[in-house]
């Protein structure tokens, strides 16, 4: 009893204070906040960023005929290998995707109401800013599904994503079937010509008035008050030119094998939509000279100011300090786990220094020496049997009967095809645990030398080989320069090339090789083979040396896809929590 009436006599104690039995308010704010508080209305435009799929190396080559991995463990292995189902999809980006585009269509039904600065014309300039990122950022991501998602029913219809670009809340009917795939296309094409309409071609300081664009001219924003919204100090975020690069993207999807039978997305419209990026940086004229090499020009990257941009690159990510690449990547005698292999079918694929294929007879290819008098950026991007790398120019030895840890299949950080992966890495960093020193490092999230590649191969499908439509430049014209800056035919004025300029379909399979040397490692050969409907099985192939033999047919992996997974799924889980969600052929 006498507890009790001690527990009583507290209870009244701290009632006395504070009534216990009432339920505190939470310290949780109400998303109407957002109208008198700039910073919290960003962070719901935040979610649109932090969400990008592509800011992390995927490596989603080992799905492919260009790569395997030496991990048991990574996901694509796996896949390629059989294990790709509806509820095990290592490319899938639903839930990411989905989750950002949720965020963006609710920041946007806030964002004309918030009070982004006390300078009513700042304000309205940031309002367009922000809304036109968003616009920009929700076309990408739809892109971005439909690539990963988007696909033919049993029913046959091509349906794309659930086509929502109003706020959800908790009272919403969250089962929604699938739009068209057109349907889709056009909200992308609508989401990024708001983009293109609200955002600068370019983030830029501006110290004149006159320099101020008319539309806020026009209504009295001074150098200073449009340089505050629109100035250097925005680089790496959404613009006008970055919305032109995405609808360049989406539109060659469209336009591609796998889906053009049901859209109204021509090549036409495709090479335009490409061309209106280039004519910016003077068409052929304006490709970079160091571009392929763009994640090794070290002094390049060392100069970089906080949102600049070299002339290679479009969209980038911020560079870091690391070796983190290099330490998955790296040969083992350098201290690497050699994770990523490159395929003796892609070292196939790269031709002579003189330009021609390695199969052809003018070729003068010598299987005894496979690697002499080849496209120099062999040498560039994989480290073969006698390459030199790393910061003191070490002499990797692949072969069989190698001594190290490099040697074919000899550890479980060796590699598996006699290949490892040089692109991408600078061979300045040092792994040596006594002396680690790391380098500069940024992924590219659009390159200029993609867009060619896109505007070559619509072109040549719209206009042939050398037709030019209204841009002044052809598909032949786009190759020539690729392969001149690579310096692959140059000392026979291109014979290769000019041998084909007049065959469509033979120039359609070098754009497309091209663009697997020029892109290799960067995430596109995955989703370029399904888009084009070309063989996912391809047998994955190494190179096995020993002593002077050479055997480029040592077989390293089957694949199993089926025929079906041109097209990727919808989660299983999403399907089985909403019936409208009408499922992928094939899949279950």
């Amino acid at each position: 009893m006498k507890n009790i009436i001690r527990l009583l006599s507290l209870v009244f104690l701290i009632s006395s204070c504070d009534d216990m039995f009432t339920p505190q308010i939470e310290n949780n704010l109400d998303v109407d906040y957002i109208y008198n508080n700039a910073s919290y209305a960003q962070g719901l435009l935040a979610n649109g960023y932090t969400r990008i799929p592509i800011d992390s190396w995927s490596f989603n080559d080992v799905a492919t005929d260009d790569a395997v991995s030496n991990d048991n463990s990574n996901g694509y292995r796996k896949m390629a290998s059989g294990s790709w189902a509806a509820d095990n999809n290592p490319t899938e980006r639903w839930t990411a995707c989905r989750s950002a585009i949720h965020y963006l269509n609710l920041f946007l039904s806030k964002s004309d109401d918030v009070n982004w600065a006390d300078d009513q014309l700042v304000s309205v300039m940031f309002n367009d800013r922000m809304k036109g990122e968003a616009y920009g950022l929700r076309g990408m991501y739809m892109y971005y599904l439909l690539q990963a998602h988007g696909g033919w029913t049993e029913d046959g219809r091509l349906l794309g994503i659930p086509l929502i670009i109003e706020p959800e809340t908790t009272s919403s009917d969250f089962n929604q079937p699938r739009a068209t795939f057109e349907e889709c296309m056009v909200q992308i094409y609508t989401d990024l010509n708001e983009a293109i309409e609200l955002l600068p071609l370019d983030y830029a300081d501006i110290s004149r008035d006159n320099d101020v664009p008319a539309k806020y001219r026009n209504i009295g924003v001074s150098a200073a008050q449009y340089t505050r919204v629109f100035g250097d100090h925005m680089g790496l975020r959404m613009t006008a030119r970055i919305a032109e690069g995405i609808m360049a993207q989406a539109s060659l999807l469209a336009a591609s094998p796998a889906f053009n039978s049901a859209t109204s997305t021509t090549w036409a419209n495709a090479a335009e939509y490409a061309a209106k990026v280039l004519d910016r940086i003077g068409g052929v004229s304006g490709l970079d000279n160091n571009g392929h090499t763009w994640y090794a020009n070290s002094s390049e990257i060392e100069s970089l100011k906080a949102g600049g941009n070299p002339a290679e690159i479009l969209w980038r990510t911020g560079s870091e300090s690391s070796s983190n690449l290099e330490s998955d990547h790296f040969p083992p005698t350098l201290y690497g786990n050699g994770r990523l292999n490159p395929s003796q079918n892609l070292v196939d694929a790269f031709p002579m220094a003189n330009g021609y294929p390695i199969t052809t007879s003018n070729a003068q290819y010598n299987a005894y020496n496979p690697y002499a008098n080849r496209d120099p950026r062999l040498s560039l991007y994989i480290v073969y049997n006698g390459s030199v790398a790393g910061h003191n120019n070490s002499t990797i030895t692949t072969a069989t009967d190698g001594t190290t840890n490099d040697a074919l299949n000899k550890t479980e950080t060796s590699t598996r095809t006699g290949y490892y992966m040089r692109k991408l890495l600078r061979q300045d960093v040092n792994l040596n645990p006594s002396s680690v020193n790391n380098q500069k490092h940024y992924k590219a999230r659009m390159r200029y030398t993609e867009i060619f590649l896109n505007y070559a191969e619509a072109a040549n499908e719209a206009y042939g080989p050398t037709g030019a439509g209204s841009h002044g430049y052809s598909a032949y014209d786009v190759v020539k320069a690729i392969r001149q800056r690579a310096g692959v035919g140059t000392d026979n004025n291109h014979a290769y090339l000019e041998s084909i300029k007049n065959d469509k379909e033979a120039m359609r399979e070098l754009i497309r090789n091209e663009r697997r040397l020029e892109l290799c490692f960067e995430g596109f050969r995955f989703w370029d083979l399904r888009r084009w409907q070309l063989n996912l099985n391809e047998e994955v192939r190494g190179m096995s040396i020993t002593g002077s033999q050479f055997d480029p047919a040592l077989s390293v992996e089957i694949r199993d896809y089926k025929d079906y997974m041109n097209y990727g799924p919808i989660p299983y889980s999403e399907v089985l929590k909403f019936d409208a969600l009408i499922q992928n052929r094939g899949w279950r």
